[in-house]
């Protein structure tokens, strides 16, 4: 278990320093310019953009400005954005935890609804509640996340007015304590809402298809041969190997939580990472983006070596191979 852990560690720091030089020679590459972008566009200076682009170290090579960076990176220094000008670390600190909030939330819901129904169709198959959760499901699929949002604006804030707009708290009352917790709760019923409507269908399938596929083993016919009851094998034996991939869906939703939720934090102003890394790239922010991605490419793999050791306690197996 100690080689199998150890060796999901080195892929892991492997793939964050791939990932993370591509994405620092590509952003850079792209089309765009920051100093033009703070010069402006109108009327630009040219012996303002000479001084900014000193400034910033952008008139040295690619390779010198990677060397740098990696030796600020190593001190925890991740720079300061070009455009605020504040440190990156504090940017990304401050915008972090309601990204992390809401998806959070919005994942454990829609993993707890959609298991739950794609396992109870699925010990129903063919029976009305299986043909019906089916179709909502590919209906709701084809719903995008951004229209179901504005929708649920216009029915229960502009229409109902029984809950806010957007932001993640009320900003014309300062509120402390339990009442600042409810305020933000309050806050969260809509896009919380919105990000589990749209994700409860991928969920449904993927636990619907994977307890079928179990129930049809070989090992399974066996055992009703034998005589156990129905309910011991499914509890014991078919959902436990139905529900790895239903993990690996999980993990991957908040491997991707940072980067995945943009639309919808811009449609509900929530002040998170997807808004800032929007804002980053249209401005060409390269030390902001830079920040992200990195911070992207480390979740992504922490929160895939997590499970690829949940795997492994589940099944034994998986470990040996």
């Amino acid at each position: 278990m100690k080689n199998y852990i150890k060796k999901r560690i080195a892929t892991g720091i492997l793939t964050i320093m791939f990932s993370f030089c591509f994405t620092f020679f590509l952003i850079r590459y792209a089309p765009g310019n920051p100093i033009k972008v703070l010069a402006g566009t109108d009327n630009p200076n040219p012996e303002l953009i000479e001084h900014l682009t000193i400034k910033y170290g952008l008139d040295k090579p690619l390779p010198v400005q990677f060397a740098n960076y990696i030796r600020n990176l190593l001190k925890g220094d991740f720079g300061y954005s070009y455009m605020s000008n504040e440190p990156v670390t504090k940017l990304i600190g401050e915008k972090i935890f309601p990204t992390i909030l809401l998806t959070l939330t919005s994942s454990i819901i829609a993993v707890v609804i959609g298991t739950f129904l794609g396992v109870h169709a699925a010990r129903k198959v063919g029976s009305m509640f299986d043909r019906v959760m089916c179709g909502m499901s590919y209906f709701i699929d084809a719903i995008p996340g951004f229209w179901l949002g504005l929708i649920l604006i216009l029915i229960f804030a502009s229409t109902l007015k029984i809950l806010p707009t957007s932001k993640m708290y009320d900003l014309r009352v300062e509120k402390e304590g339990l009442a600042h917790v409810l305020d933000v709760m309050k806050h969260m019923v809509l896009p919380v809402s919105t990000l589990s409507i749209i994700q409860i269908p991928v969920y449904f399938r993927i636990a619907r298809s994977s307890v079928l596929q179990t129930m049809s083993e070989d090992f399974v016919l066996m055992l009703r041969a034998t005589g156990m009851k129905e309910s011991r094998i499914f509890n014991k034996y078919v959902l436990r190997n139905a529900i790895i991939p239903t993990i690996t869906m999980f993990s991957l939703s908040l491997a991707f939580m940072i980067s995945g939720v943009t639309l919808i934090e811009i449609v509900f102003a929530w002040p998170g990472m997807g808004r800032l890394m929007k804002d980053a790239i249209m401005k060409r922010d390269y030390p902001v983006l830079t920040g992200i991605y990195l911070i992207i490419s480390i979740s992504i793999c922490v929160v895939m070596i997590i499970t690829d050791i949940i795997y492994a306690l589940i099944d034994p197996r998986i470990r040996f191979e």
